[in-house]
């Protein structure tokens, strides 16, 4: 069975990510499928302290938080949704830490610096993003540099992002379920999502 993770970085309950995380939830069901979403705030996790443990250990073994909840849902879930409202023209903090605490899932050569793979690789993973913004284009609100912050680390660690949503001009909370051209986006692309994890 094909499994996906849609993970929200919105520290705000009922917000337009939560709305989003839903609106994947409730679009990717299926019988050959399990989607199953998470909400960063929901867990109590650190940032990443640099402390290097995973180098040798190959997971993250020097914070004993409940990211360790959440590693076992990354390795068994080749898809991948990301979501995060734009907190100062970047992504919220909770998903930078989140991001930073997937560290541990690449290996390193004994160079410094030097070489590295990841652990994820290679396995057809595959993720969409979407980032919120309240300014009215990509560039002001910050939307483009927050996608960035999710596309670049995620890309090294193995996934092949398939689809961006890049939202702008919205802030009052839940508002997003008034706009169906970004409901019909979200909903094509975790289709295409869906189609092309079947077809890895």
């Amino acid at each position: 069975m094909i499994k996906i993770l849609c993970v929200g970085g919105s520290p705000r309950e009922g917000g337009n990510s939560d709305k989003l995380v839903e609106w994947f939830l409730k679009n990717l069901l299926g019988s050959s499928i399990m989607a199953e979403g998470i909400l960063l705030r929901n867990y109590k996790f650190q940032s990443c302290v640099g402390c290097e443990k995973c180098r040798k250990d190959k997971s993250c073994t020097g914070l004993q938080d409940e990211m360790q909840l959440i590693y076992p849902k990354i390795l068994e879930c080749r898809g991948l949704i990301l979501i995060s409202p734009v907190h100062n023209y970047n992504i919220t903090a909770k998903m930078k830490s989140f991001i930073d605490r997937l560290y541990c899932f690449y290996n390193f050569d004994n160079r410094r610096p030097g070489g590295w793979t990841s652990q994820l690789g290679y396995q057809g993973r595959k993720a969409v993003i979407s980032a919120i913004g309240e300014q009215p284009n990509c560039v002001d609100s910050g939307v483009d540099l927050a996608l960035q912050a999710m596309r670049l680390p995620i890309e090294a660690l193995g996934y092949e992002v398939v689809g961006e949503i890049p939202i702008t001009g919205i802030f009052e909370k839940g508002e997003i379920i008034n706009y169906p051209d970004i409901l019909n986006q979200a909903e094509l692309l975790g289709k295409k999502l869906v189609y092309l994890l079947t077809k890895s």
